[in-house]
């Protein structure tokens, strides 16, 4: 590689769906951006691959062909609880599409990043970053150091995106650490050959039980369409027998119960149980720091509410990337620093009231008695039901819109956004 290759107005560390649309939005722009990720596509990740409208809506933005073979779609979401089952259609609504999506992550992390490198992004694969480089002077990141292709190479530029995951070394080495008072959540998931693989509704199940402890979180089976459902388990930290949980035993009890013709069972599985820390409610902060911006997992954006994650990851990746381009058309180092700061100010005025609030909600269904009380009396109601899905999804019309929207977008303005 030559001196002028290694040199990039931004560097994007990670090609997860946050770092590559942090890289496109910036070549639609016309800037050099480097991205990198450390493994060699395709690669797994684990997750639900579940796409909420919100998600799909950020799909559209981007110009993905969501017509392509390779996307299984969804009316809704089916939930069960209580001895009750509902189907909630996604809502009808302006701001948002009303389908869902899944797509493995195997599958969708390489298209996207594709999608970035066809927009002018330079993506490089098996480059795996191992430290910031600082400028002396002024302690700002001025670029990284990496291993690529058998050596130690540098990579410079203003600007570097940390979009490497929940661990984020990165920020870590800058010294940007985990918030403990923000919720964690623990996903294990599994592929199973299922007979469901084209039901056209995602699923859910509100009461999972470890023995005689009903635990905070949810089941789903998620209908990939190729003969194929993802079927898993997400649990949160706020209940005190959080430590102590077998996850993948109580995941194998858990596929043990539901009917056999699902065929959730051994024989049926395409590969092992796989599980991953999902970090939480803006659990690592300040999400802007010395020329280095946090988008998606790495800055903790999932939504504690209902563990989604992909559409905050493609969301703060657009936002990232259009105050970047802002900063960069600035004239002076002290005007790019004040643009630059709007972004933890705007992540926190779009999302930290709903994400307080999504933190009170987890944290109250750590008791298992309010969690057995909202599922046998909250399921059996379906205009309850529905508001509940507007709010666990964040899908609102935040000018006009029903009462419901009116309430949910109320309550998170008066919200403390932190």
């Amino acid at each position: 590689m030559t001196d002028s290759t290694r040199q990039a107005d931004v560097i994007v560390v990670g090609a997860g769906p946050a770092g590559s649309s942090t890289a496109y939005w910036l070549a639609q722009a016309g800037l050099d951006v480097l991205l990198l990720e450390k493994a060699a596509f395709p690669r797994d990740k684990i997750c639900g691959d579940g796409l909420t409208p919100r998600a799909v809506r950020a799909l559209v933005a981007m110009g993905v062909d969501l017509n392509a073979p390779g996307w299984a779609r969804n009316k809704g979401l089916r939930i069960y609880g209580g001895g009750v089952k509902i189907e909630l259609p996604w809502p009808e609504l302006a701001s948002f599409p009303d389908f869902g999506l899944v797509r493995p992550r195997m599958d969708l992390d390489q298209l996207l990043a594709e999608h970035a490198a066809k927009a002018g992004a330079r993506l490089l694969q098996g480059c795996a970053v191992t430290g910031p480089i600082l400028d002396e002077r002024t302690d700002r990141i001025i670029g990284v150091t990496a291993k690529y292709e058998g050596e130690e190479v540098e990579f410079h530029a203003p600007l570097v995106v940390a979009a490497d995951g929940n661990s984020s070394r990165l920020s870590v080495a800058m010294g940007v650490r985990r918030r403990p008072d923000r919720p964690m959540g623990v996903a294990v998931r599994r592929y199973f050959r299922t007979p469901r693989h084209d039901d056209d509704y995602m699923e859910a199940w509100l009461e999972l039980w470890d023995g005689e402890r009903l635990l905070p979180g949810y089941g789903w089976v998620f209908p990939v369409g190729d003969g194929t459902s993802n079927v898993g388990l997400g649990l949160l930290n706020t209940s005190k027998a959080f430590q102590n949980v077998d996850y993948r035993g109580m995941m194998r009890a858990w596929c043990a119960q539901m009917p056999e013709e699902w065929q959730f069972d051994e024989d049926h599985a395409t590969g092992p149980i796989r599980g991953a820390a999902l970090p939480m409610g803006f659990n690592r902060q300040p999400h802007y720091t010395r020329g280095m911006l946090l988008v998606g997992d790495a800055g903790g954006m999932i939504n504690p509410f209902n563990g989604e994650g992909i559409d905050y990851a493609l969301e703060s990746g657009r936002l990232a990337a259009e105050i970047m381009v802002q900063a960069l058309a600035r004239r002076t180092p002290a005007q790019r620093e004040r643009t630059l700061h709007e972004y933890p100010r705007i992540l926190k005025e779009e999302h930290g009231g709903y994400f307080t609030l999504a933190r009170i909600f987890v944290q109250a269904i750590g008791d298992p008695r309010v969690m057995k009380f909202l599922t046998s009396h909250g399921l059996p109601h379906p205009t309850l039901m529905r508001f509940t899905l507007k709010l666990l999804a964040n899908l609102t019309d935040r000018r006009g819109g029903d009462m419901m929207d009116r309430v949910i977008n109320a309550m998170q303005k008066v919200a403390p956004a932190a």
